[in-house]
């Protein structure tokens, strides 16, 4: 994952957190929605990106 994917799911992480929080203090169901959404959309990205970053660490092992 290079750093810029990093620096970016964080930013939407941060900004759906920020979204829900905005959203429960209004009591604004579609904000507290997107912001939920966009939260979980970052952590499968940051997962996915977890899965590439091992698969290649391990093809660099067997490859020494």
């Amino acid at each position: 994952m290079s750093f810029t994917d990093k620096a970016k799911n964080k930013v939407e992480e941060l900004s759906g957190a920020a979204k829900e929080r905005i959203g429960n203090m209004a009591d604004n169901e579609r904000m507290r929605g997107e912001g939920g959404s966009e939260q979980s959309s970052a952590h499968g990205r940051q997962a996915g990106e977890k899965i590439k970053d091992a698969g290649r660490k391990a093809k660099d092992t067997f490859t020494r």
